[in-house]
């Protein structure tokens, strides 16, 4: 006994969801990295300075990241 095994090839499907183009994941790993280097100043020394600059780099890794993860789900 022998199966029928015709498979008929079928179109590719065709979405609107760009959530897979390479830019995206770029972006959040450089957002990723941004906010790690926030966490390592951080317990650098210490300081005010320090503490500011690691505050800062953890908000623009944080709006980065969420901008990017806004884009994505557009």
């Amino acid at each position: 006994m022998t199966m029928n095994s015709n498979i008929e090839p079928r179109p590719p499907v065709k979405t609107d969801n760009n959530a897979n183009q390479t830019h995206y994941y770029v972006s959040l790993v450089i957002a990723i990295v941004i906010g790690l280097a926030g966490v390592f100043v951080r317990f650098i020394q210490d300081s005010f300075l320090f503490t500011s600059i690691a505050n800062v780099l953890l908000i623009i890794a944080s709006v980065f990241a969420i901008r990017i993860v806004l884009q994505i789900m557009k």
